[in-house]
């Protein structure tokens, strides 16, 4: 009992993923891509939860190592041949190389980790409103970079050709190795006592605790799973804009964390799992295609929906959909037959 009470905050998430790929697999093409979108959002947002969640610290950032990891795993699994017409101006390593999709998902995870790293070193002794300010810095700068110096990228125009090979089990995979990461890293010793610094900095400091260095580390693995994520994302559409990942992206992934529960596993996983399902029916609304019956929605409809969802939320139940708990045993025990005995006998 104690070691399935133990094992239960990761099989009720990837139970929850594996549910989705099953259904979705079983459904027509064009609601295939739906699905397995609904997963690569879970494996991004669980990324985010395990920096966000674990030590508390808000992070307008991590879609910068999203876009450092499909941009360049994009880039080279474009065909070699392909890339001298539609890349020319890519540097000689970009463009005299070609790799696997397998290597480009390790690929996404090192570049996003490495990136991670070295802007969470003078990060990382940052916390609440000037952390969030920080790392909405590194975004802007990463989104600019990436618009601007075509020896990396497309600029801004649009990074296509490449090889769309994120199925629906390779999401599904994908998604479940990015939860099973986060809770390995949540049943670790750093990761413990990052979840005590956030409870309370102060007393977590006085006991010694150097929090600096459990951030940084949190941060480091956070942008890898971000980076793995990204290279799922990128051979999902096939094609890939600097605008599909950065404000809008950023505003989604938040937005699916705060509605599940900022602070468990399971509610990442159930946030981006209704979130993104939901803003898939609202976007098919807003292109006309009667997703929702006869109702049409104006352009940018879904947005302010999701945001006023969001807000409904934080009034309601600031702690999520999920109240940030994970699964346990003792959540389905009932009650025992002694205490009912005695409650019928008063």
């Amino acid at each position: 009992m104690r070691h399935l009470n133990a094992a239960l905050p990761f099989l009720g998430p990837a139970a929850l993923l594996v549910a989705v790929g099953l259904i979705g697999s079983q459904t027509s093409f064009s609601l295939q891509v739906d699905f397995a979108q609904a997963l690569v959002y879970a494996a991004i947002v669980i990324a985010l939860y395990v920096f966000v969640g674990n030590s508390g610290v808000i992070s307008f950032g991590h879609i910068s190592f999203v876009a450092v990891g499909a941009f360049l795993t994009g880039v080279l699994t474009v065909p070699k041949e392909s890339k001298e017409f539609v890349l020319p101006g890519l540097f000689p390593v970009l463009q005299n190389h070609t790799i696997s999709n397998w290597q480009a998902l390790a690929l996404g995870a090192a570049v996003g980790g490495l990136y991670a790293l070295l802007v969470g070193i003078p990060l990382m002794r940052l916390s609440g409103l000037a952390a969030g300010i920080a790392t909405f810095a590194v975004l802007g700068i990463t989104h600019n970079v990436f618009s601007n110096w075509e020896r990396i990228g497309p600029g801004v125009q649009t990074l296509s050709l490449v090889p769309a090979t994120t199925s629906m089990a390779k999401a599904t995979i994908g998604a479940l190795v990015v939860a099973l990461v986060a809770y390995a890293y949540q049943r670790t010793r750093s990761g413990r006592l990052l979840r005590s610094s956030r409870e309370d900095p102060l007393a977590a400091q006085a006991s010694g605790m150097h929090i600096y260095s459990h951030r940084l580390l949190a941060f480091t693995l956070s942008g890898a799973l971000a980076g793995f994520a990204g290279a799922l994302l990128v051979h999902l559409y096939g094609s890939l804009t600097v605008g599909q990942v950065y404000l809008e992206l950023t505003f989604l992934t938040l937005a699916m964390l705060v509605i599940g529960g900022a602070s468990s596993l399971l509610g990442a996983t159930v946030g981006a799992l209704f979130v993104s399902m939901l803003d898939s029916l609202l976007n098919r609304a807003e292109n006309g295609t009667g997703a929702l019956g006869a109702v049409d929605l104006p352009h940018g409809s879904r947005l302010v929906i999701l945001g006023a969802l969001m807000t409904l939320v934080l009034l309601l139940r600031p702690s999520g959909i999920t109240g940030g708990h994970e699964l346990s045993v003792t959540r389905f025990r009932l009650a025992r037959p002694s205490r009912l005995l005695t409650r019928f006998r008063t």
